[in-house]
């Protein structure tokens, strides 16, 4: 029996683009039985994927968790992350395996000299690369999101006028440069004239409270309803509230990446990162909302604090005279 290890340590949204190589192994390989290892923050994501055997978590301790991998005696490492640590863990455990191509070059040809060299592939076409020694070929399926049953939010349980339906707009993202600011989000949901629940973690839920205070003002005669959800529901709570919405705004972030899993029709924000980098939503439908033609865009492939130039055109010159709804 073929045991395959897949290592992708981190974050939200790049560990749903994963799944469809932990699907293809599973249905694909004869008789494979799949672990994957990941952190602890994110095993949650994995613990109901049916086509996971077996997770192990990376905790403080890089010697135990070797110590625990040697003992599987795997067949084969698909090793979707390509970091130092995951070179030592192959390493180590001396066995045959692949990684992806993160495309590190390209993308700082890009990012430093805006000269694209970056193929037109997506992220999960390269994750699937690394398995191709398996026999393994994309089966076309997408993303894969899997919600306990415990997590899924009954929509009566929401306020009233979001019980009929709503649009999900999930306004966080790890870093600053890739969400609209607030008054741009305020902005925006101002044209949907619908209920919209705001998604996010607890970091978000500031933010989440003034965007909803603007639209429960006295004299505020705009037909959009708004409610703060961000911090009160766990990730898979937020993913089945985004899998019951009937169109999903978002940023570069992990819930957009959750939201195609459901095929969800998704408006998507992009500031100083690119779609070109390979991280749209797949196989989903999906508008993009950005700014071209900047000379300062991408200023990263990840993100910063503040806009490195000071004026943050790549979110404060987007237009929304297209977004429909």
């Amino acid at each position: 029996m073929p045991k395959i290890l897949i290592i992708r340590f981190s974050s939200i949204g790049d560990i749903v683009l994963t799944t469809p190589v932990v699907r293809c192994i599973k249905e694909q390989v004869p008789d494979a039985e799949v672990h994957y290892c990941t952190k602890k923050a994110f095993a949650n994501i994995l613990q109901y994927n049916p086509y996971v055997d077996k997770v192990h978590v990376l905790g403080d301790s890089l010697r135990e968790l070797l110590r625990e991998l040697k003992a599987e005696n795997f067949t084969y490492i698909v090793d979707l992350h390509n970091n130092l640590r995951t070179r030592i863990i192959k390493a180590r455990l001396g066995k045959p395996g692949q990684s992806f191509n993160k495309l590190n070059y390209e993308k700082w040809l890009m990012v430093n000299f805006k000269r694209n060299r970056l193929p037109d592939l997506h992220i999960v076409d390269r994750y699937l690369e690394a398995a191709v020694a398996l026999g393994v070929k994309d089966d076309g399926k997408g993303l894969d999101y899997f919600i306990p049953q415990q997590d899924e939010v009954d929509l009566k349980t929401l306020p009233e006028p979001f019980q009929d339906g709503y649009i999900a707009f999930a306004i966080g993202a790890q870093h600053y440069t890739k969400r609209l600011p607030t008054d741009r989000i305020i902005e925006l949901c101002e044209r949907l004239k619908q209920p919209i629940i705001l998604l996010g973690g607890k970091e978000d839920i500031t933010t989440g409270e003034e965007i909803a205070a603007h639209f429960q003002t006295d004299g505020n005669q705009n037909a959009t309803v708004v409610y703060n959800a961000c911090g009160k529901y766990s990730l898979s709570g937020s993913a089945s509230l985004v899998r019951q919405a009937t169109k999903v705004f978002s940023h570069d972030t992990g819930l957009m990446h959750i939201a195609a899993a459901f095929q969800k029709d998704i408006i998507s924000i992009w500031g100083n990162t690119i779609p070109e980098f390979g991280m749209y939503p797949f196989r989903t439908k999906y508008k993009v909302l950005e700014v071209n033609g900047l000379s300062c865009r991408p200023c990263s492939k990840i993100g910063y604090k503040r806009c490195p130039k000071g004026h943050f055109k790549c979110m404060r010159d987007i237009s929304f005279e297209d977004v429909t709804v």
